[in-house]
């Protein structure tokens, strides 16, 4: 009996019907620029029911990782590889990094699952090389204008590029994104139902120019006058509340602010705009309002995320498929702490949140949306790589409403998904170059918690550095940062550095980073 073959029986045998049911549907959600406690159900007070609903039928991963920005995060999270390995993020001496091209041994998920049967589509970013039709997804609506939830520029459907959306319309880019993803939902159950689904749902928000709704707005005005202290306080409070682990609230870094310099945007943005996060006391009257008014509008962009992910899952009940469908729900990268004005620029007279406004999060805000961990997105210290991660899946998953707590990361869903669809490992006509892939099925914790056999987790982006083994992590910021060492079962805020106390530690895993270094530069290197 084969290697194949014996892996399939022993998984019977662990988990009896996941491993003998029928293929069920895929709903793969990725929100961009969400932090950690964004969500109800991970401590936040915006209103998100439809997730909070998600995680109370199903599991909530309290250590899920990224890779700490979003289009090595997208790349990893569609073929089950590091970023490095398949180009898309920066390799030395390689075409690689946002523009890199993945190698022909890394194919997108679609590609995989269409042999099992699968139907695959794509609504929303994409942030991935080559088109998603050309990549193996059957339907598309693609955003790939960033710059203007109301008027994009530049979008796609199935690969062809639509008319521009003038300013004055009734287009929301997240209610955009879900029409589509229902339309195709409606048309695959009157024309495809006896087929199984990937629909791989991926919002634009709440990723910066900062625009809302007002009405969503309006829900949140008044709610963040309090300060970014008060309310980091309480998501804190409110995550012990709902059974997260105890980790100490990390210490605001008043020094780090945007990851990028841009001093005329803050000339554009005005007095009421600060790069650092000050004590809010420190703040004069109008600043403390411009920036209430900032997290205001990132609130109602992640309410929004919510009310539209509820009009797909009524879809879902209305094709009586959400018994059969797995649901994962993740975010691309830690909250921003970016600021900058592009596209069509900012108009310190209009409405914060209107099409005409262009304001980001910031570091003050960020650091609440990243509770209770250190930094930002682009970083790979904690608060720019951990994320929530809700897995929902009626048939599959015995005990909802619980937590797992085993580390994984991105490239743990290809492996994960290709089990659960009972999808058998194609030849490839480039077996000789194709590298293991690097991540592990995650199909056993769905039934518990329990630790995966990896050697390690690896991160490197614009010279931010990180290796997680066991519990103890090493990470380092930018090229000329010295390196960390943390023990993450007692410190996930990562306030304790052991890189004195523990040398012999420390060496080994800058040794094996290193090691990590070199051999994904080697395997990009392969055609």
């Amino acid at each position: 009996m084969s290697s194949l073959r014996w892996i399939s029986v022993l998984l019977w045998l662990l988990v009896g019907p996941l491993a003998t049911a029928a293929q069920p549907n895929i709903l793969l959600v990725m929100a961009d620029d969400l932090g950690y406690s964004d969500l109800g159900c991970y401590g936040s007070e915006i209103a998100t029911p439809h997730l909070d609903g998600l995680a109370a039928g199903g599991l909530r991963f309290t250590q899920f990782y990224n890779t700490g920005r979003c289009w090595p995060t997208r790349g990893s999270l569609l073929t089950g590889y590091y970023a490095q390995q398949i180009r898309r993020d920066q390799v030395p001496g390689v075409p690689s990094g946002n523009r890199g091209k993945r190698p022909a041994w890394a194919p997108l998920l679609p590609e995989m699952l269409k042999p099992a049967g699968y139907r695959s589509y794509h609504s929303g970013k994409w942030h991935i090389d080559s088109m998603p039709i050309a990549c193996g997804f059957d339907r598309s609506y693609y955003l790939s204008d960033q710059g203007r939830f109301f008027n994009p520029l530049v979008h796609y459907e199935d690969d062809a590029k639509l008319p521009p959306v003038p300013k004055g319309t009734s287009y929301y880019g997240t209610t955009a994104i879900a029409d589509h993803a229902i339309a195709c939902l409606r048309q695959h159950a009157q024309d495809h139902s006896e087929a199984p689904f990937f629909h791989y749902l991926a919002f634009t928000a709440p990723h910066f120019p900062l625009h809302a709704l007002p009405e969503d707005i309006a829900k949140y005005r008044d709610r963040y006058r309090s300060g970014w202290e008060q309310v980091r306080g309480e998501r804190h409070s409110k995550q012990r509340q709902l059974g997260f682990p105890s980790i100490a609230l990390s210490e605001v870094e008043p020094d780090v602010g945007p990851p990028y310099p841009f001093p005329k945007a803050m000339e554009t943005l005005g007095a009421g705009e600060v790069n650092r996060p000050l004590a809010w006391d420190a703040l004069t009257e109008r600043q403390q309002e411009f920036q209430a008014d900032k997290m205001a509008v990132h609130a109602a962009m992640i309410d929004r995320i919510d009310q539209e992910l509820g009009r797909v899952l009524d879809q879902i009940r209305a094709m009586d498929a959400l018994e059969e469908t797995l649901i994962l729900f993740l975010s691309d990268n830690g909250a921003s702490a970016e600021i900058m004005v592009r596209a069509d620029g900012h108009d310190p007279q209009a409405a914060p949140g209107s099409a005409d406004s262009y304001l980001c999060l910031g570091p003050g805000w960020s650091t609440v949306s990243n509770t209770p961990f250190r930094r930002h997105k682009t970083w790979v210290h904690e608060g720019g790589i951990a994320t929530p991660l809700i897995v929902h899946w009626p048939r599959g998953i015995a005990d909802g409403g619980t937590f797992r707590h085993t580390p994984g990361h991105v490239i743990d869903i290809v492996p994960t998904l290709l089990e659960i669809a009972n999808v058998q490992a194609v030849a490839s006509r480039h077996a000789t170059t194709v590298p293991p892939p690097p991540g592990k099925s995650l199909l056993p914790i769905l039934n518990s918690d329990q630790s995966l056999d990896r050697e390690c987790l690896w991160w490197s982006h614009e010279g931010n550095r990180g290796l997680r083994k066991g519990d103890f992590k090493v990470v380092a910021a930018g090229k000329a940062g010295a390196w960390e060492l943390y023990d993450l079962a007692k410190d996930r805020g990562e306030q304790n550095d052991l890189a004195d106390r523990k040398p012999a530690v420390l060496q080994t895993m800058i040794a094996l980073w290193e090691a990590k270094n070199q051999e994904f530069t080697t395997q990009a290197r392969r055609p």
